[in-house]
């Protein structure tokens, strides 16, 4: 008998081949997708659409990939002709930032010469990131930049300012500043920004000044920049005056340690538990200084940006028949036992003044109280704006008669002195502060002063702005 020869199906094999086919594709694909070699993400170009340029400094131009940076070209148009600027194939694979700076052309490029009377210009910036994605030619970005080419300094004009200033005292600035396309200005003196006010029209501010009274030199100037980093420096050309403060030293006796020191240490959990006495001293006359100071500089560094219309400032007599018992920038060394063994020192940043006891103290002139609370070694201390960054406190008050935010006038009873904080007698620590810098209030206290260095500033300004 013949057996019948089997025969197979191809059928089965090409199914199987079919689906390992599929399974692959569907893997090759699902790597591609989730891979971070095949990211789709662009790169990103953090320049604005419109901007300024002086065509003096390189301009920078950041670009950003969260993959790595392939290449860049940045291209130049004046409308008719274009040049490319800068270009680089960037060799490290992982450079996921780049600042580019671009410099403009003075120079014909291959032979292509931008109109130098042209003062817009359009920037086309590509980039290409090191992405496989796109059949490995990466993720590519193009961005249209417009820009402005603006090389004129911004226009700083001081109306008036205070003939002086001294060591410890303030000085008033009115000015100017003028540009079409103005980023900041600011009035710097020794590395500290004070704040300007407008004043009557757009374009004019007024400022005061202030000169530690620990600082040897002073120079303030008037700084404007453009949007196309244009910028112009006035100095403000003040005539300083030095001045020699007083130093005292004070023997620290125990009943002054385990009276009044002790009562500001017991009534702070801070210092509660310290028990040597020199050690409390310090602690009080220093650290707890510093903190009730700072808060008399972050209150008083405040400035209103309204348009300011005008501003009068009388004398300030706050304490009627008052005596002078202690001077403003009164450096104090504090010994225990022997004058040699000095165990601390602080410095005196008012005038305090006495008459009776409890007197009443008032405000010479309007302004809004800013703080009505206890301070620790200022005691009970309301705290007045008034106006212009100037601020005045009244320190060691036995009760305050204003609330906080209480807008009040000349003239009224703001407290009544006392013996709370760091007072031995019953007295007013009275102290004026700018923009966070305690002055000498004796100048404020002075009509001549203020006539000589606010009130002339001010008219003789105001001839310039108004015309007459």
């Amino acid at each position: 008998m013949r057996r019948k020869r089997r025969t197979y199906s191809s059928g089965g094999s090409s199914k199987s081949a079919w689906i390992i086919m599929l399974g692959l594709s569907v893997g090759a694909g699902a790597y591609i997708f989730t891979s971070p070699a095949f990211e789709r993400e662009q790169p990103v170009i953090e320049t604005k659409e419109n901007i300024y340029w002086n065509r003096r400094d390189p301009l920078e131009i950041t670009v950003v990939d969260n993959l790595a940076i392939k290449s860049y070209d940045v291209k130049i148009s004046d409308g008719q002709n274009s040049v490319i600027l800068a270009n680089e194939l960037i060799l490290e694979p992982d450079q996921k930032s780049r600042v580019i700076k671009v410099e403009y052309p003075k120079k014909p490029v291959k032979g292509v010469r931008l109109n130098p009377k042209s003062n817009s210009f359009k920037l086309t910036v590509t980039v290409t990131d090191r992405s496989n994605w796109g059949f490995f030619q990466g993720n590519t970005v193009t961005k249209d930049i417009f820009v402005e080419i603006d090389y004129k300094q911004p226009d700083v004009n001081i109306l008036s300012n205070s003939y002086s200033i001294t060591q410890g005292g303030s000085g008033l600035v009115v000015f100017q500043v003028k540009d079409e396309s103005l980023k900041e200005f600011y009035l710097e003196a020794e590395g500290k920004r004070f704040e300007v006010t407008p004043y009557k029209k757009d374009g004019y501010y007024a400022a005061l000044v202030a000169w530690p009274f620990k600082q040897e030199n002073f120079s303030a100037r008037i700084i404007a920049e453009d949007m196309a980093e244009n910028k112009r420096v006035v100095n403000v050309p003040f005539y300083t005056k030095t001045r020699n403060y007083k130093v005292s030293w004070i023997k620290a006796r125990d009943n002054f340690i385990d009276g009044k020191i002790s009562d500001l240490a017991n009534a702070d959990p801070q210092y509660a538990l310290v028990t040597d006495r020199v050690a409390k001293l310090k602690i009080i006359n220093e650290d707890m200084r510093i903190v009730n100071e700072k808060l008399i500089h972050t209150l008083s560094e405040k400035v209103s940006k309204e348009m300011l219309h005008s501003w009068k400032i009388k004398p300030f007599y706050p304490l009627k028949n008052a005596a002078k018992v202690a001077s403003y920038g009164d450096e104090r060394h504090y010994y225990y036992g022997e004058k040699s063994n000095e165990v601390s020192q602080s410095y005196h940043v008012g005038l305090d003044m006495a008459s009776t006891k409890m007197a009443q103290i008032l405000t010479s002139n309007d302004g809004r109280v800013v703080y009505s609370n206890y301070n620790g070694i200022y005691g009970n201390m309301p705290m007045v704006d008034h106006g212009l960054g100037l601020f005045t406190i009244y320190g060691h008050c036995s009760n305050i008669l204003v609330q906080e935010g209480e807008d009040v006038v000349a003239g009224a009873p703001i407290a009544q002195t006392g013996v709370s904080g760091l007072a031995l007698g019953d007295h007013l620590h009275f102290g004026v502060l700018v923009q966070g810098i305690e002055v000498r209030p004796e100048e404020w206290m002075d009509k001549k002063w203020i006539r000589d260095n606010v009130d002339k500033i001010f008219k003789e300004a105001d001839k310039i702005i108004d015309g007459k």
